[in-house]
């Protein structure tokens, strides 16, 4: 049943973002009538869908011979009801989708372990990894399927890869079991398998999604570097680490562990303390108190975007245009009274 209706609400995105692409390029308001000839190419849109529905040829008429007509109130209110119907479907979707992906981000910085706590080498048979990819390409597959378009497409994975972004860096940080090296180097190869999927979908259907990783990639990096303690300032933040903040910088370097490495001498160590005292510097002075675990309100903390990054112009800018005469309305929403508008 979930299913389903994660199916239907991908139809219903797909036709009243179909209808209200074409009602926007319809619309033109504060055009001189004069601009339009005759008397009939003046009606509002509700007027001419009115005699569309009412003349037995209708169904002939090619959306490419309609011209632009002056907004009148009702296809105006007609345009914002349709606006956010677009937004509410594609709100529920993204929501949908964080959801299904929330349980699997939380095993995906905790590399799998031996009985004897140890981590392990072999191929784990429930990577949370590989889970999320099939999660990924069966969206990716549900979204091609219904036709939703690329516009909308892209903005859902963006925002969850951002979703995917603050889960993964606040766990790393705000669980100081999780910040050691054999967990970095698993969510190195995790990260690894995510980019490969985002080249497969390609930038038409994922977009930016891979950029919205980079909290992670850089804390990822950062961590499975040899060497720290020969890391200086000026490296840490203007090449390694440039979008994290004193504050993340200051977390992750000081709650750091090599799990790995037994050695006192070993390569893997954090960075040197006349790093940690140029951070602490710039924090203000001392902030032992930032290494607390408990801290879950700390400044290190990424928040989630939840806007609805989603605009008519946008929308009728992209060009995405299908034949979408064969795409039927689902008959359970065709029944609800409040979807009646996409049987027009």
């Amino acid at each position: 049943m979930e299913t389903e209706d994660h199916i239907l609400r991908q139809q219903a995105l797909l036709q009243s973002s179909s209808k209200k692409m074409t009602l926007r390029k319809e619309l033109q308001g504060g055009t001189p009538k004069k601009a339009f000839g005759t008397e009939s190419m003046r009606k509002s849109v509700m007027e001419r869908q009115r005699g569309f529905r009412s003349s037995p040829s209708s169904a002939n008429l090619q959306l490419d011979i309609v011209r632009p007509v002056e907004a009148k109130y009702p296809a105006l209110l007609f345009k914002q009801q349709l606006t956010a119907y677009v937004e509410k479907i594609f709100a529920i979707l993204r929501d949908n989708f964080k959801k299904e992906l929330t349980p699997l981000l939380s095993s995906c910085v905790r590399a799998p372990k031996t009985p004897d706590g140890a981590a392990s080498e072999g191929s784990d048979p429930n990577n949370p990894w590989q889970s999320l990819i099939d999660s990924l390409n069966s969206f990716l597959k549900t979204l091609k399927e219904n036709h939703v378009p690329r516009v909308l497409a892209q903005k859902i994975f963006t925002q969850t890869f951002s979703f995917i972004n603050v889960q993964l860096f606040n766990s790393l940080l705000l669980h100081r079991e999780c910040c050691t090296l054999s967990n970095a180097e698993y969510v190195k190869t995790g990260l690894g398998n995510v980019e490969e999927w985002c080249g497969q979908a390609t930038e038409e259907f994922a977009g930016t999604s891979w950029e919205e990783l980079k909290h992670i990639r850089q804390a990822i990096g950062f961590l499975v570097m040899d060497q720290k303690s020969s890391i200086t300032y000026d490296d840490i933040t203007n090449n390694i680490c440039p979008v994290l903040s004193v504050h993340q910088l200051y977390r992750i370097c000081t709650i750091y562990s090599d799990d790995k490495n037994n050695s006192d001498e070993d390569n893997t160590s954090s960075v040197s303390p006349d790093v940690i005292s140029n951070i602490k510097a710039l924090m203000g002075g001392d902030k032992e108190n930032e290494t607390n675990d408990d801290a879950a309100n700390s400044n290190f903390s990424l928040d989630d975007n939840s806007s609805i990054p989603i605009s008519v112009d946008e929308m009728s800018a992209t060009g995405d245009e299908k034949d979408f005469a064969g795409v039927k309305a689902p008959a359970e929403l065709c029944e609800h009274p409040d979807f009646t508008f996409l049987q027009d």
